[in-house]
């Protein structure tokens, strides 16, 4: 029997004393985060909304075993938030489906969730009507028979190990109004907690055909962004259940088939969001350290090509840079490549690193300087001191 099936289903408990303690905590900390974020300057706060949502839509695909590409995503939420950046690649339409469905839950957190809303999203996210190969109801809820129910399975084909099985399909259209109903009106509760009652109720209902963890977390961060009273966004949750994806899905199946007091999930959520806020450390270093490397007067010299890709250094770019490498990525020739990276060398930016011939390569010096003093707890005395309140 799963929760869904239980008497009094969805009348959720939970142990308020052991949650408290735990929930004073992580408000505490989510508190401090956005007063470390308020004195940096909106350029910065701009940069690290970017990253983290960047960081929130890839990690939220690689749970459910999809893998985006992290530079399309990135274009793809700056062109959508106005931000000018350099070096903005064009987007596939999955990779903006995702995109529109994030943005849309939380930089519009403040409206109401409704039916239509989530349809929106679901269509975002199967913009073919189709999940892989198979086609599937998109823009509304799922219409499977008893014969055939929606269940979660893993293991090879003739061995499948059942996890979970969602309500019939009959039953979505109270079982979401219900669900949308309470998310609208419940504002007695704490909205993180909120949260991770909502991510857990949604995916137990589980109504599309597909989408329905991504669709969860979205609504998550929804709660989340009105917690902190900002479209803002400085921390991922989809970027730390990532990392604990074993336990998440294990956390889920022992919760769908337990009782109504759902303490220990609850518990976790907050464990894992408390993680989440605490990793914002990584975030922001990248963040610092790439306004501090743009601040360096020797930038100003540079041209189109080059600043197209230091960005990409200072961002996410694979495996090592070659002249070559620069050539293809730049659009240009291995000669003008050659003048490219001399003239940064020339300028302190670029350094040459060991090993010579066909496959010399280099990387940002100010960078790579500015993050050694960082590892040793040293950084530069003007420079933001991330670990301050560690």
């Amino acid at each position: 029997m799963y929760i869904h099936q239980l008497k009094n289903w969805p009348k959720f408990q939970w142990d308020e004393p052991a949650i408290l303690p735990q929930l004073a905590a992580a408000r505490h900390q989510q508190g401090r985060l956005l007063g470390k974020m308020e004195g940096i300057g909106f350029s910065l706060q701009e940069e690290a909304t970017l990253q983290t949502l960047t960081q929130d839509v890839v990690k939220s695909s690689e749970i459910e075993g999809e893998i985006l590409d992290a530079a399309q995503v990135r274009s793809s939420i700056a062109r959508r938030l106005g931000m000018e950046i350099a070096g903005l690649t064009p987007s596939d339409r999955n990779v903006d489906g995702v995109v529109e469905m994030m943005l849309d839950a939380t930089q519009s957190y403040q409206d109401p969730l409704s039916e239509d809303r989530l349809f929106g999203w679901h269509a975002a996210l199967f913009p073919t009507g189709r999940s892989g190969m198979h086609k599937i109801a998109v823009g509304h809820w799922r219409n499977n028979s008893k014969e055939d129910p929606m269940q979660v399975v893993s293991g090879p084909m003739g061995r499948e190990i059942v996890h979970y099985q969602a309500p019939d399909a009959e039953l979505l259209a109270s079982e979401m109004g219900r669900f949308i109903e309470w998310f609208n009106s419940n504002l007695s509760l704490d909205p993180v907690l909120k949260a991770g009652i909502a991510h857990l109720w949604f995916v137990t209902i589980h109504p599309f055909d597909d989408g329905n963890g991504r669709i969860a977390r979205a609504i998550a961060d929804m709660q989340l962004a009105r917690a902190d009273q900002t479209a803002q966004r400085f921390y991922s949750m989809s970027a730390q259940i990532r990392i604990e994806r074993n336990r998440y899905y294990d956390m889920l199946e022992y919760t769908q088939k337990g009782t109504l007091d759902i303490t220990e999930w609850l518990t976790w959520f907050l464990d894992c969001y408390g993680r989440a806020l605490q990793s914002t450390d990584q975030t922001l270093a990248k963040v610092m350290a790439k306004a501090r490397f743009w601040d360096n007067p020797a930038t100003r010299a540079i041209n189109e090509r080059q600043r197209l890709m230091l960005n990409k250094l200072l961002e996410s770019f694979e495996g090592k840079l070659t002249s070559s490498k620069w050539a293809k990525i730049a659009k240009c020739s291995q000669d003008t490549a050659g003048r490219d990276i001399q003239q940064l060398i020339k300028l302190g930016i670029l350094a040459k690193e060991e090993g010579g011939g066909r496959n010399t390569s280099y990387t940002l010096r100010e960078v790579r300087e500015w993050a050694k003093s960082f590892s040793r707890g040293a950084p530069a005395k003007d420079d933001w001191d991330i670990n301050r309140d560690r």
